[in-house]
């Protein structure tokens, strides 16, 4: 362990002593495999969607009509509503000028763990 992770641990086992625990969403909800999966998806393509809109200087009203969709929609999408199809995920980041390789490295990115209370 290198001098920049010991405050990470010394951290992680106070949480643990106060009834902490770090995992991940299938834990918490106890998702199967799959699910875990979608979840995960579904939250990196929304961000992904927010981080080009941004990236290309775009409004959500901008992005909406590139949609024919609305505002609130599109809020919806960077939020990855659960209303939110994965088609429109999709559409999003197409109708900005994304790749399929664009896609394939948002999909691949890692996303953080957070703690949470084991009671």
């Amino acid at each position: 362990m290198n001098g920049e992770d010991k405050p990470l641990v010394d951290t992680r086992r106070r949480l643990e002593k106060k009834g902490w625990r770090i995992g991940s969403a299938e834990d918490f909800l106890g998702l199967t495999d799959e699910e875990a999966a979608l979840v995960d998806i579904r939250l990196k393509l929304a961000d992904g969607v927010r981080e080009l809109r941004k990236q290309k200087r775009l409004t959500q009203e901008a992005l909406a009509r590139l949609l024919g969709s609305s505002q609130s929609r599109v809020a919806k999408v960077e939020t990855a509503d659960e209303s939110v199809s994965l088609d429109l995920l999709v559409r999003s980041f197409l109708a900005m000028g994304a790749t399929a390789g664009d896609l394939a490295r948002v999909i691949s990115e890692s996303r953080p763990t957070h703690a949470r209370s084991a009671g």
